[in-house]
């Protein structure tokens, strides 16, 4: 079966009613299915396939889910590492867990890719390594630990995610600073869309080069799906975003627009604050792939309510936050402590008791959403009531993504941060004695 016959034929299959394509397959040999999915370049988008030309080094695959940014990744590097060169490749995922799960073994993953085509490539799960018959290998890595990607050489990369990474400016860091192997060190990146300012950074650059497509532009999926998703969400900001593949720089209807946080900055008052707080969000897990700790110090001064410090953390067990929490405290020289107790809170309160901190630790309820529990509190902000002492560009990142009225559409898989600000920020709002009340005026 040549090439431009199987495309031809994956069109009319595509095209086809239910009933037609059922006995268009039925006229087709094993042998000939097998061999029409492997002759991806075939079938495939224009966004799913390398760019032409010299000049570039990053190729930014940016689209809708669906789309088959997986798939062409797996085999972008399928066929550089079955070259007649040795190359060393990195693979990039959100987490360890991620990679795996997506980049090597999912059903578009490598392996996959590699059975389609009959070649054989040795999957070492215990050491996170692949390696070809070529001689080539890839290595995997974690968007969550920048520093796993400091020091190791490579020829080319393939980033999934990209908007998902924790640490996503440390990590693509480093991993530019190794990709210098080869005379044409080369890195793709396949991802959904998200206000990143790293991913604007990346595609406004000289030397990217960016592809993409719709969730509707993948032949493969069923049109029902398609229609369903359609009807669901198209015409909002997240259809635009998940289905379209279109990069939005703000988040439309958040709670924290550019424009309120740049107003919204000062100088820390000279007198000292009446009452600091440190809020904690604690993870569900430990270790790496886990979500952060977040740890925000906040201040009262008067009746205005300031954003002191930043002191989250990635990747620490449940005594390592602890121990960071009570750092942040002794820095702040504060003994009050608030965190969420159906998340965890129970169990920093029980750690910070058993590292003998002295600490005084109140544990709050989460009876609304997080978007709900942050209104009152971006409302402070509108009206002035509540400022940033300083710059915090991760915590900045997170807030902007929180939308009123309805989800997280920032940085990561949640906003740690802004929640942990939310709570310090939430108590620091009661009265002077904790307990909410109504002043005649």
């Amino acid at each position: 079966m040549s090439p431009a016959y199987s495309r031809q034929l994956m069109v009319r299959l595509a095209n086809a009613s239910p009933e037609e394509r059922t006995r268009i397959i039925a006229t087709m040999t094993p042998s000939d299915l097998l061999m029409l999915d492997a002759h991806f370049e075939s079938w495939a988008q224009d966004g799913q396939l390398p760019p032409l030309g010299e000049g570039w080094r990053v190729w930014l695959m940016m689209a809708g889910r669906g789309f088959g940014k997986t798939r062409a990744g797996a085999e972008w590097i399928h066929r550089l590492a079955c070259g007649r060169k040795p190359l060393r490749i990195a693979l990039v995922g959100a987490s360890i867990v991620e990679a795996r799960a997506v980049m090597v073994e999912g059903v578009s993953g490598i392996l996959s890719v590699a059975g389609r085509n009959q070649r054989r490539v040795k999957w070492e799960p215990s050491v996170n390594r692949l390696t070809w018959r070529s001689g080539s290998q890839a290595q995997l890595f974690s968007g969550d630990h920048a520093d796993g990607l400091r020091g190791p050489e490579h020829d080319f990369a393939w980033c999934d995610e990209l908007a998902k990474w924790r640490e996503a400016d440390g990590a693509w860091m480093n991993l530019q600073m190794g990709l210098r192997r080869g005379p044409r060190a080369r890195a793709l990146v396949t991802t959904t869309p998200r206000p990143l300012e790293l991913l604007q950074r990346i595609k406004a650059d000289e030397w990217t080069v960016t592809t993409g497509g719709r969730t509707c532009d993948n032949i493969n999926l069923d049109q029902q799906f398609i229609d369903i998703m359609a009807v669901t969400y198209g015409g909002t900001r997240l259809g635009l975003q998940e289905l379209e593949g279109e990069l939005i720089a703000q988040a439309e209807g958040s709670l924290w627009p550019r424009e309120l946080i740049e107003r919204s900055r000062c100088v820390a008052p000279n007198a000292p604050y009446d009452r600091i707080l440190v809020g904690v969000d604690p993870p569900a897990g430990a270790g790496e792939g886990s979500d952060a700790c977040g740890i925000v110090v906040c201040g009262r001064a008067g009746e205005r309510l300031h954003v002191i410090a930043d002191e989250s953390v990635e990747g620490l067990s449940p005594e390592g936050w602890a121990n960071q929490v009570a750092s942040a405290a002794a820095r702040w020289n504060t003994s009050q402590v608030v965190a969420e107790a159906n998340n965890g809170g129970a169990m920093v309160q029980s750690v910070l008791m058993a590292a003998d901190t002295g600490l005084s630790v109140r544990l709050v309820h989460a009876s609304k959403g997080k978007v709900a529990r942050a209104e009152p509190i971006a409302l402070r902000f509108e009206t002035g009531r509540a400022l940033f002492a300083g710059t915090f560009p991760k915590l900045e990142a997170e807030l902007s993504g929180l939308i009123a009225g309805g989800n997280y559409e920032g940085p990561g898989r949640s906003p740690d941060r802004a929640d942990a600000m939310v709570w310090a920020m939430t108590v620091l709002g009661e009265s002077r004695s904790g307990v909410p009340q109504v002043r005649r005026l």
